[in-house]
């Protein structure tokens, strides 16, 4: 039987992070993932989809060895603007710029292609020798005791550990062997995901249009063949995300450019496009015996505001901070609910608000979005509100 200090089922970034975490904090980790990590965009499957990394989350890539790695390819994200669309045309009628610069001398964060972030990170944790990084392997069965929890895997491995950390999705097989329960809530929405060249610059702003179905967000990325690029996230009601992803190109790229209400210009497809489910979803505990739940097996929230990613890089560093302090407790009882008291209040007061910002977002009725847009004005006039919102839109509590 093989010993480890911690046992990770999920090799996603969120898995990958928490690897290139623990191990570099000096636990010994074992992570197993069914499906090889792929680490190039070409590839057929390669997740093209972006992740912003808020403020907060970068002193803990650094303790991890990442930041250096990450930071070459990275878009800052220095202006998180709001652009309500909601009018008779879909022409910008309200545009409020959220500025980094009225917090400090860092940007909100920096925006990352996801095929590129499982690329170096599976490269930092070769850099560790105290971590194994399995792959075409997953998480079978487990067996918790209090002093121990032995998981097996699917190819038969048997492995004893102090702690099993479920980083394996929203569908997670850890979360579902400790018997914690889940509420979801399915929203009727999909996210059209692909990224697009145009001709005005971005000048690293993060730009999320509102008109109707969901936010229409363009996000920095580096420029592509010599053009600005962004990448996009486009929610929308499931048959019409569904008719967008089948379209033509140059109709695709017509109906895009319409939906930005026109802010960089037109757009032009530069990657494939990918679909996928919106959902809201929160465990009843992100912890049993031997198992803390991080990540999207412990909550999911619709893409806006950068949440997703960051609610569960606080997730990890609230766990390691707790696994330091007390090394010789490592995935004990006391250890695991300190976990859940930590994050737990914090998680659904997040989801909720996520879940606030979407509905109104999907507002179609034109009373409702001039409520909206007329809502997005007076916060943005109320300049010691607008600042607690970039803070805890950052991580803070209030």
């Amino acid at each position: 039987m093989k010993q480890t200090d911690i046992f990770i089922s999920g090799g996603g970034v969120a898995g990958l992070t928490a690897a290139a975490a623990f191990g570099a904090a000096g636990f010994s980790v074992l992570i197993a993932d069914p499906m090889p990590p792929i680490t190039d965009e070409e590839t057929d499957g390669a997740d093209l989809r972006t992740t912003a990394f808020l403020q907060p989350a970068r002193d803990f890539l650094i303790a991890a060895g990442l930041w250096d790695r990450l930071s070459p390819f990275a878009a800052p994200l220095q202006i998180m603007r709001i652009v309500d669309a909601g009018g008779e045309t879909p022409e910008p009628r309200v545009t409020k710029d959220f500025d980094a610069a009225d917090l400090g001398d860092l940007p909100f964060g920096w925006n990352l292609s996801n095929w590129l972030l499982r690329r170096e990170m599976v490269a930092r944790l070769e850099e560790l020798p105290n971590v194994e990084f399995r792959t075409g392997v997953g998480f079978a069965s487990m067996l918790t005791r209090t002093n121990e929890a032995r998981v097996t895997l699917t190819d038969g491995t048997r492995i004893s550990t102090k702690l099993v950390i479920g980083a394996d999705g929203r569908n997670s097989p850890v979360r579902q062997a400790a018997g914690i329960a889940v509420k979801t809530n399915r929203l009727g929405q999909k996210a059209v995901t692909f990224a697009v060249a145009h001709e005005a610059p971005h000048d690293n702003v993060s730009t999320e249009v509102h008109r109707t179905g969901g936010p229409f967000t363009l996000v920095p990325l580096p420029d592509h063949e010599g053009k600005p690029c962004s990448a996009v996230v486009w929610m929308e009601d499931g048959p019409e995300a569904a008719r967008l992803a089948a379209l033509p190109v140059d109709e695709f790229n017509a109906e895009a450019t319409l939906r930005s209400a026109g802010v960089f210009g037109p757009l032009t497809l530069a990657s494939r496009r990918m679909v996928w489910p919106i959902i809201s979803q929160i465990a009843d505990s992100l912890n049993s015996e031997r198992v803390a739940l991080v990540a999207e097996a412990a909550h999911v929230v619709p893409p806006i505001g950068a949440q997703g990613l960051n609610m569960s890089l606080a997730d990890m560093a609230s766990l390691l901070d707790l696994a330091q302090a007390n090394p010789n407790g490592l995935g004990n009882a006391d250890m695991l609910k300190k976990y859940h008291r930590a994050r737990h209040t914090d998680i659904t007061l997040r989801v909720k608000g996520v879940d606030l910002l979407n509905r109104a977002s999907q507002a179609e009725n034109p009373l409702l979005r001039d409520l909206r847009a007329k809502g997005v004005e007076a916060l943005y006039g109320l300049a010691p509100l607008r600042k607690t919102l970039m803070k805890m839109g950052l991580g803070a509590k209030g």
